[in-house]
């Protein structure tokens, strides 16, 4: 491999010869081999770095702190960022300092090579300076929240909120398409009044469309931005009107409200922003593995469980009992939260780690919502296309548990009270009756009184036509 030599203020460093990197990124390469090769810098942070930086060499240009030639040089390879053209050039892992310098410093120097190379000039050379140049009026303490942000706002609008609309579409089509099927309800496990599948089903698409609101709502707190704070959020070594500039070309660039944080003290020194988020995430989480919960069991059988919804047959289940057909979306929709929940823990302890004017946790925070954001909406785009499209309800059998359930005999008690009921459904339990031939039997009611009374349709929609 050809090398040329980098230098920065510790020395000289011998960098490979087609890398646009400098010598901190190559220190960082050497001296933080952890996690290399599952735990790199997500790149969806590397390209809000892009965002960020092209808007900061606009600012700077604006407000003659750089000439018009290098600023454009900078805006034109930080484009190239931001559409994934340098992504080789990248190469650091989320294990490194925790204010996210090296990453910082991995942008700069990517830019300015590029950006000298632009002007004509070798890599190597600083014609654009990584520091002097790219990184005008700016600090590693400000511009990694601010691509931390960016980069997650970004990928919630881009992939998590697509994911669960296309479910919640299905979940709310099947819920009007199974609203006149008349099932079993179940509380504590236990056999309760009927309700519709289409209730059922429609449950869940609120309760998932509830929680993708609190995720929505916690986005709002990503639009406030630590750029313009540097190094402790003074703003020292900044035009006063950087970081409002900044921001409003972020905001240009996006289609997303960012603005400057009111305190940018708090906003180097804390993220409760993103632990908010990974809250809300971890709250989303929790409502799919309700929702999958109750697919599973609903599901299961054919002959030994509930059976009263059919499911998509994708692959076999079993390397030695043929012809088993598992629920295997379920159980992928499911991993996937308690791995949300995981990740949460992380977000949750290192967003109270924060000392005096900086957190140091910053590159684990992000990594692990942005994980959890590609992987909710990876497990709802599958649940979606492979499951949830093919749920069936199984009529046969929901007839079945219906005709035996106990719990229709609540429809008696404003007829006859409620102890006199339950003898009807102690003894229908007892003697293995029908409640119909229970009531009969003890003379509390006629027949016609009884099928007058105990309509199942009614006991699931007692308030339609009122």
């Amino acid at each position: 491999m050809e090398y040329r030599i980098e230098r920065d203020t510790m020395g000289e460093v011998r960098v490979p010869a087609d890398r646009y990197w400098g010598a901190q990124t190559q220190r960082s390469l050497e001296h933080f081999r952890i996690g290399a090769g599952r735990f790199r810098m997500p790149t969806e942070v590397i390209r809000a770095y892009g965002l960020l930086k092209k808007a900061a060499a606009r600012a700077n240009l604006e407000l003659g702190e750089l000439p018009e030639d290098i600023a454009r040089a900078i805006m034109q390879a930080a484009e190239e960022v931001v559409q994934g053209k340098l992504d080789d050039h990248f190469p650091l892992v989320v294990f490194q300092t925790g204010s996210g310098t090296q990453t910082n410093m991995n942008v700069n120097e990517v830019l300015a090579n590029r950006a000298s190379e632009l002007l004509g000039h070798p890599l190597g050379s600083k014609h654009v300076h990584p520091n002097d140049h790219v990184n005008r009026g700016q600090s590693s303490n400000d511009t990694f929240p601010t691509a931390m942000y960016v980069a997650v706002a970004l990928s919630l609008h881009r992939r998590l909120y697509p994911a669960a609309e296309g479910l919640l579409q299905t979940l709310e089509e099947k819920a009007q398409a199974f609203d006149t099927i008349v099932k079993i309800g179940r509380t504590h496990l236990m056999d309760a009044v009927p309700i519709t599948l289409g209730q059922e089903v429609g449950s869940w698409a609120a309760q998932l469309r509830n929680t993708l609101g609190m995720v929505k709502e916690a986005e709002k707190g990503l639009y406030h931005l630590a750029i313009g704070g540097t190094a402790v959020g003074t703003g020292l070594n900044a035009h006063p009107r950087f970081g409002e500039l900044v921001a409003r070309y972020l905001a240009e660039e996006t289609g997303l409200p960012f603005r400057v944080a009111e305190n940018r003290f708090a906003a180097l020194a804390a993220h409760d922003e993103l632990v908010q988020v990974s809250a809300s995430l971890r709250t989303l989480a929790g409502a799919l593995m309700k929702m999958g919960n109750d697919v599973r069991w609903l599901a299961s059988g054919p002959y030994g469980g509930i059976g009263e919804i059919f499911i998509p047959a994708n692959e076999p289940g079993s390397s030695i009992m043929p012809g088993k057909v598992n629920p295997t979306q379920v159980e992928a929709l499911t991993m996937v939260v308690v791995r949300v929940f995981g990740n949460d823990q992380t977000v949750a302890f290192a967003g109270s780690q924060g000392n005096f004017q900086l957190n140091v946790y910053k590159p684990v925070m992000v990594d692990a919502v942005l994980e959890s954001i590609n992987l909710l909406a990876d497990a709802m785009e599958s649940f979606n296309e492979h499951l949830a499209k093919g749920i069936e309800p199984n009529l046969e059998r929901i007839q079945e548990h219906l005709d035996k359930n106990p719990m229709l005999a609540t429809a008696l008690n404003k007829a006859i009270g409620y102890d006199r009921a339950a003898e009807i459904v102690k003894k229908a339990i007892k003697e293995r009756k029908s409640l119909k031939q229970a009531a009969l039997e003890l003379g509390y009611l006629s027949e016609e009184e009884f099928d007058r009374i105990v309509v199942p349709m009614r006991l699931a929609k007692p308030h339609e036509g009122a």
